[in-house]
């Protein structure tokens, strides 16, 4: 039955079930999305400074000092507006889809630390929120920002050309996306510090997208008549899915965050690539790692377990219930705390495998024996 999943992952709260969870998700979302668009230029109640289409990390500036745009944050902040948008949830998005796609362009072309648009400056992480270059210390190159701009851009692309507005695809989006998609062809088998920032080696996480967008850019490009990077791409996707597959840690039964680093590997990046690479027309494949699968339930499990004897709020939950979670088990950043995204990672990743196994009937979880071929009720 699905209580059983829901049991031993331990990733959804008992309080879950004592609410009305559409009610609750309902008058969260609305809220949650006037935050998120307090935070984009140029009228966000929150972002004073930002030029248009530009996404703040934070207004702080100090303690910490996050005012500042992120490639990758805003990539998945319009991610989700291009999803509302093109799927007729808030038509109202338009214009600021098109100043993202804008902003974005000028970025690509900033020279900065990590070099210009032909040398490796696409892998600069974050820039000033009036599209200036950020030329103090960091962890650089990032190299996830270019893929998940992609797609959340492709995404918009589609839409487009289904709606009959081919013109604004090849002569607007394809220049950004292409160099995008170019520089992930090319760069995706160097180091990059992780999207904590914090270790530069090989990340789970950055693998996991640039395989994502390059498939997804291969298809657009043939839909679009740009054939001559189709086989480059793909060729690139496929040595980056078998990449992918060597971050499996078999004898510990979880996928190794990072390459690097001295860590256990045990890490919300794992379970965040899970859910944003979910695909339900792709099942339950563990080759992608897809939420349902025998390796991200057994990663997931992993790493829910992994916190629950580190933080006090967790003290005294039996070992089939929910804990909070946060980044690693070794995490010493502000205290190394709890955190709620990290925590509702966990949670979204059960309700995709949920939302599989009730269409297809039934999971196969090899690594996790004891849970093998049950089905939802």
């Amino acid at each position: 039955m699905r209580s059983i999943l829901l049991s031993l992952l331990g990733a959804v709260g008992s309080c879950l079930a004592q609410t009305n969870v559409n009610s609750y998700v309902a008058s969260e979302s609305a809220f949650a999305k006037a935050g998120l668009l307090a935070n984009i230029g140029p009228s966000g109640s929150k972002s004073s400074g930002a030029d248009p289409g530009i996404v703040i990390a934070s207004p702080s500036t100090t303690n910490p000092d996050y005012l500042y745009t992120w490639v990758r944050d805003s990539s998945l902040v319009f991610k989700v507006l291009i999803d509302q948008y093109t799927t007729g949830a808030d038509t109202s998005l338009r214009t600021l889809i098109d100043e993202f796609v804008s902003a974005e362009a000028i970025l690509q072309q900033v020279t900065n630390p990590s070099g210009s648009v032909t040398t490796g400056g696409l892998g600069e992480p974050k820039f000033n929120i009036d599209e200036t270059a950020f030329t103090g210390s960091w962890g650089r190159p990032q190299r996830d920002g270019p893929a998940l701009r992609s797609t959340a851009i492709i995404t918009y692309a589609n839409w487009l050309l289904d709606n009959g507005n081919t013109s604004y695809v090849t002569q607007t989006l394809w220049p950004v996306l292409e160099l995008d998609l170019n520089y992930v062809m090319n760069n995706w088998n160097q180091s990059t510090y992780d999207l904590w920032e914090e270790i530069d080696s090989s990340s789970f996480w950055t693998t996991a997208v640039q395989h994502r967008a390059l498939r997804q850019g291969s298809a657009l490009a043939t839909r679009i008549g740009q054939t001559s990077v189709v086989s480059g791409y793909n060729t690139q996707a496929g040595y980056l899915l078998c990449f992918l597959q060597s971050y499996w840690n078999p004898s510990g039964n979880y996928v190794t965050a990072n390459t690097g680093g001295g860590r256990s590997g045990i890490d919300a990046n794992t379970v965040l690539t899970s859910i944003h690479t979910f695909d339900p027309s792709a099942g339950c494949d563990a080759t992608t790692f897809q939420p349902c699968s025998d390796k991200a339930l057994a990663n997931l499990k992993v790493y829910v377990d992994s916190f629950r004897s580190i933080y006090s709020v967790n003290s005294g939950i039996a070992s089939n219930a929910a804990v909070a979670t946060g980044r690693y088990p070794e995490d010493v950043y502000m205290g190394g705390n709890p955190w709620y995204l990290a925590t509702m990672a966990a949670a979204e990743q059960l309700y995709d495998a949920l939302s599989v196994w009730g269409s297809q009937g039934s999971l196969t979880l090899a690594h996790m024996p004891r849970l093998a071929q049950r089905s939802p009720v």
